[in-house]
């Protein structure tokens, strides 16, 4: 098995292991051009070293940087094999800069008295044998390498490098339904060597990694199974495993399946819409056996999972870095051209971000149909509804979910629009649900996730709706079309608020979970790639470097006062004329309360308090006492 693109291979580990040595055999083995760090010294650093005194990460520094631009120079015409001490995970990084999934690691390991004896039958070398203490001292065992032991002849070690590297592949992906196929070509389309698992069900679901290999091109080099052991055994170690299978009972199949023919230090990465408290349930369990699980959303469907999706990772960060070079490289890039994924924190925060995307997502997509909506009621055909949406794009209201509105409203069969074709029920997974229960345990009011699941749940009952207009029959007697542009700032409001909700669900969820991240860089990798990018979330990256809540943003506090007219009008004008806007509707009565300061929560307190002795407190009496009244008089 070759390498679609090129890789530095660094044979690392203390002086005296052999490194030299086993570089030139690999070498000439694969005829891949072999470099040795040590050319690279300066004289200063050779003649301390030949005097018995160790170097400093200072003197260090100057030839890392030296090693590291060699590499990425040497990467843009071929691969090589680097034979460099590499000591620390500092050093690594060091040398991995701005070529990292390029990069791989095989470490050579022995006892200390066996590399001093190889040390001092060296001839003419300027390291000193008392040096290789302090490099034991200094050493930090990678993780994410492949180690190979000296205790062998270096044939057999060059025969086991060579295996790892070239029979081997880097990465399997398990479950190749839509989004694992799509996954799997963009893996494979960035020139990782890939192994594809799909569970064999006979007369069901058989050879189904071998059929899907022979579809495309670019799968000429990924191994196929329906086996898992083999499928297992065909990794590079440390293994890395990606899950996309349906979230609960056949992901924790999965999981069971693979569990045994694990080891310490791999990784096994859920990329699939799993409820973040599996996710760090699985965490623990993985973490008995030293193996690290990733719960890692991946935002942009099919399309994004084949040109390069969102990623939101979060669990153990160790177990995070040494998939990063691998979901940095297929992740979609933003506006810097930097790859739409972050770490985003401990434990399920990755899953718990995915939830809430796809909860600020059911109301993009519920405020839009509500849109539609009114200008249908409007007498406004599909065709013109979708030019008025495009005018909105010059507005700045331009998002992937407007984009692929317009291209639904225009889509006919004949004469007809597709769209009057399709029943008006629509439907919810997971993580909808999810988000909406999630809210109130947060104790956080984003009324509108549960508001746009609410508004699918009504959907549902088609039956019940159609015999209800019979009875209460909807009139829509507008006088008067409402004008677009009033319409264009209510659903911009509308957005804002949406956006400021899910963000604050986010927030107050990190802190009560003890979780660290940053609301802008969560916005960045929104930017492009998963389903709710547009220009608000490219906004929202400034926003967020300043406040993590919208509302209080220099940058959006004057046109929320100027768009706010506009949503009160708009949402007045759907009542008045019987269109049912829950969204839009909510959006308003959420702004004005969150912008109330003296609600009439005095009164459901004193409520509480009449019938339950619940307590209240007073403002004339400062300091959080609780007080108790005598409602009924006797």
């Amino acid at each position: 098995m070759s390498y679609s693109r090129h890789v530095a291979f660094i044979i690392m580990g203390v002086s005296g292991v052999g490194k030299t040595t086993i570089g030139k055999l690999l070498s000439q083995k694969t005829h891949i051009p072999f470099f040795d760090a040590d050319d690279f010294h300066s004289e200063e650093n050779i003649a301390k070293m030949r005097s018995g005194e160790a170097l400093t990460d200072e003197d260090r520094s100057d030839w890392l940087h030296k090693l590291n631009t060699m590499l990425v120079k040497q990467l843009q015409q071929d691969s090589c094999i680097l034979a460099c001490s590499a000591l620390k995970q500092s050093y690594r990084d060091t040398l991995s800069a701005n070529c990292t999934s390029q990069i791989k690691f095989i470490h050579l390991f022995g006892s200390f008295e066996k590399i001093s004896a190889q040390m001092k039958s060296r001839k003419d070398h300027f390291i000193s044998p008392s040096l290789l203490q302090s490099q034991f001292d200094a050493l930090e065992n990678p993780v994410n390498a492949i180690h190979i032991s000296i205790d062998q002849n270096t044939a057999v070690m060059v025969e086991a490098i060579h295996h790892q590297l070239f029979n081997k592949s880097e990465i399997g992906i398990i479950g190749l339904g839509v989004m694992g196929k799509s996954l799997c070509r963009n893996f494979a389309g960035h020139g990782f060597n890939i192994s594809m698992y799909n569970r064999h069900l006979q007369g069901v679901e058989e050879n189904v990694a071998v059929h899907f290999q022979q579809q495309y091109p670019e799968l000429n080099k990924a191994l196929p199974f329906d086996n898992i052991e083999s499928f297992i055994n065909s990794l590079q170690t440390p293994r890395k495993i990606i899950i996309m299978v349906n979230a609960g009972a056949a992901t924790d199949d999965v999981i069971q399946k693979i569990t045994p023919y694990l080891s310490a230090g791999d990784v096994v990465v859920d990329g699939g819409n799993t409820y973040f408290e599996d996710t760090e349930r699985r965490q623990a369990a993985f973490s008995l056996q030293d193996v690290f699980f990733i719960g890692c959303g991946i935002s942009g469907g099919e399309e994004g999972a084949l040109m390069g999706p969102s990623l939101m990772p979060g669990g153990n960060k160790a177990g995070y870095e040494m998939v990063q070079p691998y979901l940095e490289a297929i992740a979609a890039k933003d506006h810097q051209q930097n790859p739409c994924c972050t770490y985003i924190s401990e434990g399920g925060s990755g899953h718990f971000v995915k939830m809430i995307h796809n909860g600020i997502e059911y109301v993009e997509m519920q405020l839009l149909s509500e849109v539609y909506q009114v200008l249908r009621q409007n007498g406004k055909n599909p065709d013109a509804i979708a030019a008025v949406f495009e005018a909105w794009k010059k507005e700045g209201v331009d998002s992937y979910l407007l984009d692929i509105t317009i291209d639904i409203l225009k889509e006919k069969e004949g004469d007809k629009w597709l769209l009057d074709q399709i029943v008006d029920e629509a439907q919810s997974k997971g993580t909808g649900n999810w988000a909406a229960i999630e809210i109130t345990k947060q104790h956080v009011p984003a009324t509108l996730i549960a508001t746009s699941l609410y508004a699918r749940y009504e959907s549902a009952y088609k039956d019940l709706r159609v015999a209800l207009n019979a009875l209460y029959p909807v009139l829509h007697n507008a006088e008067s079309p409402i004008a677009v542009e009033l319409l264009r700032e209510a659903y911009e409001l509308a957005r804002i608020i949406n956006h400021f909700q899910g963000f604050w669900v986010i927030t107050e969820a990190f802190k009560n979970h003890g979780w660290q991240t940053n609301m802008s860089e969560i916005a960045r990798i929104w930017t492009n790639g998963c389903i709710i990018r547009s220009d608000l979330m490219q906004e929202l990256i400034t926003v967020f470097n300043t406040t993590d809540n919208m509302l209080l943003s220099d940058l959006l506090h004057q046109r929320i006062g100027q768009l706010k007219p506009s949503l009160s009008k708009a949402v007045s004008y759907a009542i008045e004329n019987e269109i049912a806007v829950p969204c839009l509707s909510e959006a308003i009565n959420a702004f004005n309360a969150i912008t109330t300061a003296q609600s009439p929560a005095n009164l459901l307190q004193a409520q509480r308090d009449y019938f339950g002795a619940h307590t209240f407190q007073r403002y004339d009496t400062p300091g959080g006492k609780f007080f108790h009244h005598q409602w009924k008089k006797s």
